[in-house]
């Protein structure tokens, strides 16, 4: 058992459009949890400190249902431990909270991660994405913030099963994020029950389109796989300016637009030599909406966690 552990996950944008649920980048946007054991800290499963900073100061969680906690007592669930006496966590993150940028899935692959080190736990990587998805629900984010870059991630029922994408160096991802949120819940709502096979027949061919039009830069392809039929037409209206906004990236030169995750950020694909102008052409017809907004771009997806 050590004295303490620090753990590093990155953010991550998921779905790029026609990957819903499967496909997901991991973003140069960084979640930083140390994690140790007071002295004298009471029983064992008993109250525990959360300290949180950056976007986490928003969160008015309780800490016993901060997804940071929930990550941490799942590890020692799984190892048949309990949560010890005196665990205190301070958590620092840039990513933004409810945003589509993988907070919660960052949080619990923290925790859980941070469980591993602090207690000696056995999880290897696999078994932490396979815990954090259980966590979260769906692998899409969690697969990234363990493993790093682009991947697929698929939930068997023999296991979780997850392969990395190959991204064209030419591609950036360019970001923009607004000043309101949409809750997960509130989006999945959103979503129908069923499809029409003709529907899904499409989106299947835009899943295709999706994986090779980024492994090689394809341009045409990426804009077809952003166009996404599953989930998007039922969540755009959740996100005020959703139209004006990615069609103002596709003007400054982006392949095209879509939420990232289930919004409200929207992410661009396209060139990495017109991220600049596809991110301030986004915030622009943002602000034209009465939103305030932020950008950002990563020309390459992020490493995994890490812990030191």
């Amino acid at each position: 058992m050590r004295a303490s552990v620090t753990v590093r996950v990155p953010g991550s944008t998921a779905n790029l459009g026609a990957g819903f649920d499967c496909v997901g980048v991991a973003v140069p946007r960084w979640l930083r949890l140390t994690a140790r054991l007071e002295p004298r800290g009471g029983r064992a499963g008993g109250p525990l400190t959360i300290e949180r900073a950056g976007t986490l100061r928003a969160l008015e969680t309780p800490p016993d249902a901060d997804y940071l906690y929930l990550g941490f007592a799942a590890a020692c669930r799984r190892a048949g431990r309990d949560v010890p006496a005196g665990l205190a966590l301070a958590a620092e993150s840039e990513i933004p909270v409810a945003r589509g940028l993988g907070s919660s899935a960052a949080a619990g692959v923290a925790g859980a991660a941070a469980a591993a080190a602090l207690l000696d736990l056995s999880l290897d990587a696999a078994g932490l994405a396979e815990l954090a998805t259980e966590l979260e629900g769906h692998p899409d984010n969690v697969a990234p913030a363990v493993f790093g870059g682009a991947t697929l991630a698929l939930q068997e029922p023999n296991g979780l099963v997850v392969a990395p994408l190959v991204v064209h160096a030419s591609l950036a991802f360019v970001f923009a994020v607004p000043d309101f949120m949409v809750e997960t819940k509130r989006a999945r709502a959103a979503l129908p029950t069923t499809l029409p096979h003709g529907q899904a027949v499409r989106a299947a061919a835009k899943s295709a389109a999706l994986v090779q039009g980024l492994a090689h830069g394809d341009g045409r392809l990426l804009a077809a796989a952003l166009d996404d039929v599953l989930h998007v037409p039922y969540r755009r209206a959740l996100v005020r300016g959703y139209d004006e906004v990615t069609g103002a990236a596709r003007q400054a030169g982006a392949y095209g637009a879509t939420l990232s995750g289930s919004g409200p950020t929207v992410v661009a694909l396209g060139p990495a030599a017109r991220a600049a102008q596809v991110g301030d052409a986004m915030v622009r017809a943002w602000r034209a909406c009465a939103v305030a907004a932020e950008t950002f771009h990563a020309d390459r997806p992020a490493g995994g966690y890490e812990t030191a």
